[in-house]
């Protein structure tokens, strides 16, 4: 069960961080990034991996992209 909310805030995550890739909507990755948190701690709790793997491949997609900005917008 917490598997599977993991990979709902992960899926979530995502709609926030795909859009957010477009400059001037940096702001997008700075407002997924405790949700990826949440859904990082969520996974760690299930007994399977997959929904923290997934919040893990998308905090490393946002913070590249972050890094890439200079983390400012």
């Amino acid at each position: 069960m917490l598997n599977i909310v993991s990979i709902l805030v992960g899926l979530l995550s995502l709609v926030i961080v795909i859009p957010s890739q477009i400059p001037l909507l940096g702001i997008g990755n700075w407002l997924a990034l405790p949700l990826l948190a949440v859904g990082i701690v969520i996974g760690q709790l299930s007994s399977k991996n997959t929904g923290r793997n997934l919040n893990l491949v998308i905090l490393a997609i946002a913070v590249v992209r972050l890094m890439l900005g200079g983390g400012v917008l």
